[in-house]
């Protein structure tokens, strides 16, 4: 019979495990931390060391000031929403397809779309320019709702599929005995019971789009149609010498926020799409 470990081992154990997950956090939140920080700096008090600086929110005014910032907000949010509600339908039907229904190359194509989303993003972009020319919707955020698609969408069929096939094939079965067509059985039996997974695939899709550079920048000249990442990374000071670190950390916190408020209002759904499938009953 196994003996059970002394209080001083289970004391050991306690901290230690309490020791690393203090070190854990303190190495994922002091970059935000020191950002805050930093966003109430200007000057030569940037290089100044001073962990509880006093409030100030001059260089959160600045950001609106120097340029249409609130207008390349509102650009990130329409690009991201239109970005995660194409990539949810289009990869709901597809999931049901590749999950539920057995047909000749449906293992061949699940690759292909996983194979997609392995290219990086600069091995497409000359081909995306060409296409977003050819299409006239070059400086256009259109331009960048069809490239984001291309991350996006791949990654969205994926996960779909994996929690789709995951579903219990009597609840399928009992609705078409009952007279129910696919489509209904898709929207009114799996639907429903699908909010995690949407809710996670469509959360990861948004910061996707939310934070995308490489297309924002190539796609977009006119500041007024510009996104958030691009804004902030054209951002300057009075001078070539005069860096506005101070701004650029405001700014960054500014557009950071609504990244935070969507996870902790859907972090217990979060969850359980992480985790969906991950043990079968």
């Amino acid at each position: 019979m196994a003996r059970s470990a002394s209080p001083a081992a289970r004391r050991a154990k306690t901290i230690g495990f309490y020791g690393l997950s203090a070190l854990l956090l303190f190495y994922l939140l002091f970059p935000f931390y020191w950002a805050v920080v930093t966003s109430m700096k200007s000057g030569t008090g940037l290089f100044q060391v001073d962990f509880l600086p006093p409030v100030n929110l001059s260089n959160y005014w600045g950001v609106f000031a120097q340029g249409p910032f609130g207008l390349n907000i509102l650009n990130s949010v329409i690009v991201a929403v239109s970005v995660v509600l194409l990539s949810l339908g289009i990869a709901l039907f597809a999931s049901y397809a590749l999950g539920r229904i057995r047909f000749r190359g449906r293992a061949a194509l699940l690759l292909l779309v996983l194979g997609v989303s392995m290219f990086p993003q600069v091995a497409v972009l000359s081909g995306m320019f060409e296409l977003v020319r050819a299409l006239g919707i070059y400086n256009r955020l259109t331009s960048l709702i069809l490239a984001y698609m291309i991350f996006t969408l791949p990654f969205t069929v994926w996960v779909l599929t994996t929690f789709m096939r995951e579903l219990p094939r009597e609840l399928e079965e009992a609705a078409l005995v009952d007279g129910a067509a696919p489509w209904q059985v898709l929207f009114k039996i799996f639907l429903p019971i699908m909010g995690p997974a949407l809710v996670t695939t469509g959360l990861l899709a948004f910061i996707a789009a939310w934070n995308e550079f490489l297309f924002a920048i190539t796609f977009i000249l006119n500041p007024d149609v510009r996104t958030v990442p691009v804004a902030i990374a054209l951002i300057s000071g009075a001078s070539q010498y005069d860096l506005p670190f101070g701004t650029i950390m405001a700014a960054s916190i500014i557009v950071t926020l609504p990244l935070i408020v969507l996870v902790l209002i859907f972090q217990r759904l979060i969850v359980s799409g992480l985790t969906a499938g991950a043990v079968k009953g």
